[in-house]
């Protein structure tokens, strides 16, 4: 994630606009609207043996298993008009939140035909009790879930998520919601899997797709040996299933991962309170050394 300069350093409008105009999220945004990958897969499960790194009490994590379908391209992050205006106690900014039906149609057919294949149960997270645009939305989830008659429709206020994600995550199979709420629920729900450095991502559209973890960049570790790449190692697997059409080296690299754990390998996001942790270069050797053995057995 991107930060302003830190206080050492004199924070001026020139430098603020500076900072603005290169962060990476810009470069991120305008590269997934260039790409067109509107459906941003996030999904978020925890491991038995990983169940003491999860900031909730062991008996309400275990078995969480949840995919949220977070739409990418539109909503606040991108609508129009958006900017700031005005000089001293009038300075303001403005951003616009706006869906279109088509827009919510896509993104929701993603959402359901997920729920078909995994539990069969999608919630549609919205504000329609304060938001026209959240009014949008569930007008239109719900219009299109008579196609989709062995899924399990519900709807849920996006504060009210939050809440019961951290109550009772198992009640959830498939979330489906807008670009900020499914930003803001998708890191959640890596806090709760135990970190956000075991969460991967795939961002799908009419063509290419971006497969990516969830963490983004973490500029303060850099070069330290500290980040956890199981989550990059996922993005690969989803990459394998959604992208190259290779699910068996998707379920080997999966796998390995598993193995990896299994035997105890640990990164310090992950590990418990005296547990040893290594380092981002020997977990990734591992899970390489496992993947390999794993697909030279296909």
């Amino acid at each position: 994630a991107s930060r302003p300069p830190t206080a050492s350093r004199a924070w001026s409008p020139s430098r603020s606009a500076t900072w603005w105009a290169q962060r990476p999220e810009k470069g991120l945004l305008g590269l997934r609207a260039g790409l067109g990958v509107y459906a941003n897969l996030r999904p978020a499960a925890i491991r038995d043996d990983l169940l003491g790194a999860s900031s909730l009490k062991e008996e309400v994590a275990r078995g969480m298993d949840v995919l949220i379908v977070r739409e990418l391209i539109g909503g606040i992050y991108f609508s129009e008009p958006r900017g700031v205006e005005g000089d001293g106690d009038e300075r303001a900014a403005y951003n616009t939140m706006r869906y279109s039906v088509g827009e919510v149609r896509r993104i929701a057919k993603v959402a359901f035909e997920a729920a078909q294949k995994r539990g069969g149960r999608l919630c549609s997270v919205d504000k329609a009790n304060v938001l026209e645009v959240s009014r949008l939305w569930r007008e239109t989830v719900t219009a299109m879930a008579a196609g989709y008659p062995e899924v399990e429709l519900r709807h849920m206020y996006v504060d009210n998520a939050a809440m019961q994600l951290v109550a009772n995550p198992n009640q959830f199979d498939v979330i489906v919601t807008g670009n900020i709420f499914g930003d803001i629920l998708s890191d959640l729900a890596a806090e709760l899997a135990g970190s956000i450095g075991m969460l991967p991502s795939g961002s799908l559209g009419e063509g290419v797709g971006l497969f990516e973890p969830v963490h983004g960049s973490a500029p303060d570790i850099a070069g330290a040996d500290k980040a956890n790449p199981c989550a990059a190692f996922m993005s690969l697997s989803m990459a394998f299933d959604f992208a190259l059409g290779q699910p068996a080296l998707g379920d080997a690299v999966r796998d390995a991962i598993g193995d990896v754990l299994g035997e105890g390998l640990r990164t310090a996001d992950i590990a418990r309170p005296g547990e040893a942790a290594v380092g981002c270069a020997a977990m990734g050797a591992a899970i390489v050394k496992r993947s390999l053995q794993r697909i030279e057995r296909l």
